[in-house]
């Protein structure tokens, strides 16, 4: 697990100039660049690193708003960020993985629409250091979200957890999908809290509580 920062495998994309300029000018221009780290910090949006390869130049603490991944993207409906990424980043500890199987999707965003995509790889925060105070819910069941990338077909990406995902397959999955109805964890699934069970009294190998001892 890396530390605010994590590299990411080499995708290219293309960022919406504005986002070079604070806003500022450049609003419907497109440059070409290739994501190379993503970084995570706490309460923020997540923030990528990318090499503009028109200019050289490495720019980060940019959202996924700032990207589409194909020129003739859809113009007209371009999500906001806050439909794109639901949530902020839980922690400054940053995990990315690729997971198997996934690929074509659909996400409900928070403007009450499906939006389909293609499944890329997962961002996700933990709490490693014991020593620093959390302040977050990262190791926390019912709220921690990881972040699933998506590649959607209007152009852009999306970060979304696993709640607000639809996962299609044409081998796995029905066409008629039952609809999720189902709780949020709020358990704590812990197996060393028996206190009847114990085998501190014995440094044995092949250790055996006292009842089964005497079993």
């Amino acid at each position: 697990m890396a530390f605010l920062v994590h590299s990411l495998s080499p995708i290219p994309v293309f960022v919406k100039k504005e986002y070079l300029y604070d806003l500022e000018k450049g609003h419907g221009e497109l440059t070409p660049g290739i994501w190379i780290s993503v970084k995570s910090v706490m309460y923020k949006a997540l923030y990528f690193e990318t090499l503009l390869t028109e200019y050289g130049a490495l720019f980060d603490k940019l959202p996924i708003s700032a990207f589409v991944w194909k020129e003739d993207y859809d113009k007209e409906n371009q999500l906001p960020l806050d439909v794109l990424q639901l949530w902020d980043c839980f922690d400054y500890h940053v995990t990315v993985i690729q997971k198997p199987l996934l690929s074509r999707c659909q996400f409900f965003g928070k403007d009450k629409r499906m939006h389909d995509g293609e499944y890329i790889f997962t961002i996700d925060n933990a709490h490693p250091d014991t020593n620093v105070l959390d302040m977050n819910f990262s190791e926390h069941d019912p709220e921690h979200k990881s972040f699933n990338i998506i590649q959607l077909d209007n152009g852009q990406f999306a970060a979304q957890p696993n709640n607000r995902i639809i996962w299609r397959d044409s081998s796995l999955t029905p066409e008629d999908l039952k609809t999720p109805d189902f709780k949020v964890c709020t358990q704590n699934y812990a197996v060393e809290v028996e206190p009847k069970w114990s085998v501190g009294h014995t440094d044995e190998w092949a250790y055996k509580t006292k009842e089964e001892e005497n079993g």
